[in-house]
């Protein structure tokens, strides 16, 4: 039976705390996806900070989250301004995750669903990730089922690797997916880049190229128990802050946590069903070439940023959470056990109508 086809906009703050990717799909939720228009709006350095500081829960997280909303609803406008879409059918609003503690039954996104309604002129889908949490999933990673849907008619297995704040892969075979997170990826380089530099991310690997890996820093931060856990298994943005190298110079140290990264991607081939093809990369971390060239020393498949394969890498995510609300809507699964870990294939998402006039 062909299902209804929705236009959707999708949002993604992503742990990184770069900023909003919004991007516009045509889809069915299911095996039909036409990719549209996206757009990027970087954070202001003070709102970085400000988002920063409410991480883990702390401070003023109501006015922060509807200074995030806010921002939210003028990335849609944008995005309908700039390239004409004439009408959305839904909103999917991933927010902004602040705490994710799966082990404990919590994670928890800011962002107000109704606020942008009303603000949008949409229904929104947004709190993903809870109900998968509650039925004990780890509530991470949710692209795996967009991931699977674009490589259709692609090669497999395959890996898909994406390089965000936290690192995590999609693992895609003929009948089955396998996604978990591997280890931290962007967000411990940004911190130190901005610690150290006063820049918001180690520009063009520059700094990681320039130094030197302290080799027994990266084998004790291999031998942290997370890596031979068998999936399912998530994290939250800090849970590797400990592993930040201490002594070292900004290169040296850049280096490291890069090396890191790549040696906890590869880590994760022992728990794959078999090893990729190839790997598809997307995500800020695809930019550096630092990263891409740890990843294929380490790896012994062909790693290539998504756009070899006609995705579009920095829309990838926003466009999963318009896929996203669209399953929710159609009351399709979000999440699998071979995703999260929940017990049973788990449906998800809040939605928030259009408010009428007298309201």
């Amino acid at each position: 039976m062909s299902r209804r086809l929705y236009r959707a906009i999708g949002l993604m703050s992503g742990t990184s705390l770069d900023g909003i990717d919004a991007a516009f799909i045509e889809t069915d939720g299911d095996d039909r996806v036409v990719a549209g228009p996206s757009l990027t709006r970087p954070y202001e350095a003070s709102f970085r900070a400000r988002l920063r500081a409410v991480l883990g829960g702390q401070g003023p997280v109501a006015a922060v989250e509807r200074e995030l909303t806010l921002a939210h609803a003028d990335a849609v406008r944008a995005l309908v301004a700039e390239h004409g879409i004439a009408a959305v059918d839904v909103v999917g609003f991933h927010g902004h995750t602040i705490l994710h503690r799966p082990d404990q039954r919590r994670t928890w996104q800011i962002g107000d669903g109704a606020l942008l309604a009303s603000l949008a002129g949409a229904v929104v889908v947004a709190d993903f990730r809870s109900a998968d949490v509650a039925a004990g999933g780890e509530g991470a990673p949710l692209a795996p089922l967009y991931h699977a849907a674009l490589a259709s008619a692609l090669e497999k297995p395959l890996a898909v690797l994406n390089l965000g704040g936290v690192a995590n892969v999609t693992w895609i075979g003929e009948e089955e997916i396998l996604a978990f997170d591997t280890g931290p990826a962007n967000a411990l380089i940004d911190d130190w880049a901005l610690a150290h530099t006063g820049e918001p991310c180690d520009r063009g690997g520059a700094l990681a190229r320039s130094g030197r890996v302290d080799r027994v820093h990266l084998r004790r931060f291999l031998a942290h128990p997370f890596f031979a856990r068998k999936p399912p298994k998530s994290l939250d943005r800090d849970d590797f802050a400990g592993f930040v190298p201490q002594g070292l110079g900004p290169a040296d140290g850049a280096a490291t946590l890069t090396a890191m990264t790549a040696a906890a991607v590869a880590r994760a081939i022992e728990h794959l069903p078999s090893p990729p093809r190839r790997w598809l990369v997307t995500g800020g971390g695809r930019h550096n070439p630092a990263h891409m060239a740890e990843l294929a020393q380490r790896l012994g498949a062909p790693v290539e940023a998504v756009e070899r394969v006609g995705w579009n890498g920095d829309a990838l995510e926003a466009q999963a959470f318009a896929y996203l609300a669209v399953r929710s809507l159609e009351g399709l699964p979000l999440s699998l056990p071979g995703t999260t870990g929940v017990s049973t294939p788990m449906t998800g998402g809040r939605r928030f109508p259009v408010p009428s006039p007298a309201s």
